[in-house]
């Protein structure tokens, strides 16, 4: 509704304005260009987002005054700290960073964007910035229209200068015009009372162009052309950097609750910052005077001071709040709680992943993990197993020996809550991520798509299974209760190898696809049809034939339960080393050498077999002659 009100409230003022004066039309066309510039900017980015700028995310926050130098270098370079925050924000949100390293990137930033206002008011004012912006227009827009995502990010990059550039100079030409029409200093209010009003001018100002840097520029080029008094020009910065955070704000309200819990913390550290910029700014002119002496800026030289000016407020907001972070952090996870849920609902998927692929294909992965999470209480319960049991140091097959009580579970009401819906969620946000991503990773993306239906597909598999496994894990049939003893011990020593090769894949040194081989091996070699477990119980009519019948299925069931999981544990775990994964799939074993280790696996059981009846054998002999 608000919108609907202060939209055509923009527009029909700046309607006004242009029938007014055609001044006024030279300085919004250069607003107009300039903000077109920072989008383009952004655009150009973005294509450099798909894996270097998150790679060097991940290594440059787990130290606090890490994240805040990549905060600072970020902004610097991309000269946008609403693009940083939101990439961050993003990143957080698939949980990639923690709120601590998330918060000194925003402070980072802070700094960072000050040396937008160093470059204008040093560069941009005092240099005819006009003619190098066409240049950068022309091979701008030539490079966006190239096949290849590096050259068309160059391309926007040149193309988002020369607006930025076109713009400055378009405003700094409208301000020089309107001297002859009206004299804005005699708006000017001085005092407290001043400081208030321009700096929410300066607030409304950056919350309607959604851009800082914007709104310096506009003060900048008015008080270059003597529109603004030095005083209310200073007000109008603080509002501005107040402002900013409007567009964290907006980016976390599709983001999960760390998402929210940053847009708080970056709210908060502005408001502190101005209102400490306002109360003191005396004292910070005094700082301002001293240090432009100390560096040779000329007294009457206004847009440098403000730069100065702009600069130590959010150096001065840094050194208040840093050392107040960890209190920062846990009021913001005390006041933003996550909301209680009876379903499971995803944890890491939200639109604010969408726009960087590394981001999303880490929210998905994340996604994936906790789906075979809670897939895990149907699994293990399903062969009659605890997790606890499952992923102890205890050794399992005696576990499985001395449990003979079946865990009664009802695995559908399980499934609905804990896996159905939650891949459902997956599924669905594959589907819109499948059209915003690039070619490159719709490899990575389908297999993480796989991942998620081994998990669906083995509960299903479980829930097969546990019928039989019901009656004869605990029969009297000492025969049909040791094979599927081996069932619920193959389904468990998965699931606790998948767990150690879980903690294991956070070492990017680990090639667990070669790991995985060992388990394929060992599952193939567990089938009571090719191993010939059947034949002998039924040749010796040791169980029944009803029996017979459900061994053979169960024993499908549970070999499609382990190859299912172990897939599933070579997408996820592998994934944790990327640039591993091409060398794994390279020397991982093939159909025809997993058969030989499979056969090289029985030859050597056949001969301990052997081994063990020869013991027996030499032990009987040696009792006959002590007999004897």
């Amino acid at each position: 509704m608000l919108r609907k009100i202060i939209l055509p409230s923009i527009l029909l003022v700046l309607a006004y304005g242009f029938w007014a004066s055609p001044d006024f039309k030279e300085i919004s066309a250069g607003v107009a260009i300039f903000l077109f510039g920072m989008l383009a900017l952004e655009e150009g980015f973005k294509a450099f987002t798909g894996g270097t700028l998150e790679s060097i995310l991940r290594k440059s926050t787990n130290r606090y005054w890490k994240s805040l130098t990549f905060g600072i270098a970020s902004t610097t370079v991309m000269q946008s700290s609403s693009l940083v925050s939101v990439i961050t924000i993003s990143f957080l949100s698939a949980g990639l960073i923690t709120l601590v390293a998330g918060i000194g990137i925003i402070f980072g930033a802070n700094i960072g964007t000050t040396t937008g206002a160093w470059l204008i008011a040093g560069l941009g004012l005092k240099v005819k910035i006009s003619a190098y912006a066409m240049p950068m227009l022309v091979f701008g827009v030539i490079l966006v229209f190239q096949k290849s995502k590096a050259m068309k990010g160059i391309g926007y990059i040149l193309a988002g200068l020369g607006f930025l550039f076109l713009g400055i100079h378009h405003m700094k030409e409208g301000f020089e015009a309107f001297k002859s029409t009206i004299d804005l200093t005699q708006f000017a209010v001085a005092g407290y009372p001043g400081l208030f009003l321009f700096a929410g001018i300066g607030i409304f100002a950056t919350v309607v162009m959604q851009s800082s840097h914007a709104t310096l520029v506009l003060i900048l080029t008015a008080l270059a052309a003597g529109q603004i008094t030095y005083e209310n020009a200073l007000a109008l910065a603080i509002g501005a950097n107040v402002g900013t955070c409007v567009t964290a704000v907006l980016g976390a309200l599709s983001a999960n609750v760390e998402g929210k819990r940053l847009a708080g913390a970056h709210l908060i550290f502005n408001v502190a910052t101005g209102v400490v910029a306002i109360v003191f700014i005396n004292q910070f002119l005094w700082g301002v005077e001293s240090i432009s002496a100390m560096v040779g800026i000329a007294a009457t030289d206004y847009t440098l001071k403000l730069a100065v000016f702009h600069t130590l407020f959010n150096l001065a907001g840094v050194m208040l709040m840093s050392p107040l972070i960890g209190q920062l952090a846990k009021f913001l996870e005390g006041t933003l709680k996550a909301p209680e849920v009876t379903a499971v609902e995803p944890k890491y998927l939200n639109d604010a992943v969408l726009e960087f692929p590394d981001a999303m294909m880490e929210a998905v992965r994340k996604e994936t993990l906790h789906l075979y999470d809670n897939a895990l209480e149907v699994l293990a319960h399903g062969v009659s197993l605890h997790r606890h049991e499952i992923f102890s140091d205890e050794n399992l097959e005696q576990i499985v020996q001395q449990k003979r009580k079946v865990i009664d579970v009802d695995i559908d009401v399980v499934y609905e809550r804990n896996v159905k819906a939650l891949n459902g969620a997956i599924v669905s946000f594959l589907s819109e991520a499948q059209t915003k991503i690039s070619p490159e990773y719709s490899e990575d993306l389908f297999a993480l798509r796989t991942a998620g239906r081994h998990v669906v597909e083995a509960v299903k598999d479980i829930k097969h299974l546990h019928k039989n496994l019901s009656i004869y894990a605990a029969s009297d049939n000492e025969h049909i209760r040791a094979e599927y003893n081996q069932f619920r011990l193959q389904v468990g020593t998965i699931l606790r190898e998948l767990g150690g090769l879980r903690e294991d894949a956070l070492d990017p040194e680990n090639i667990t696809l070669l790991n995985l081989d060992g388990l394929t091996a060992a599952a193939e070699e567990g089938d009571v049809v090719s191993n010939g477990s059947l034949d002998r119980l039924i040749r010796k009519e040791l169980i029944t034939p009803e029996m017979a019948t459900s061994m053979m299925n169960d024993s499908a069931y549970t070999y499609d339960v382990s190859m299912k999981l172990i897939e599933m544990g070579g997408i996820l775990f592998a994934a944790q080393a990327m640039e591993l994964r091409e060398t794994e799939r390279s020397i991982k074993l093939d159909d025809s050498e997993m058969e030989a280790v499979v056969d090289e696996i029985n030859a050597e059981e056949q001969e301990l077999k052997a081994d063990s009846k020869i013991k027996r054998f030499d032990a009987s002999r040696i009792k006959t002659a002590s007999a004897g």
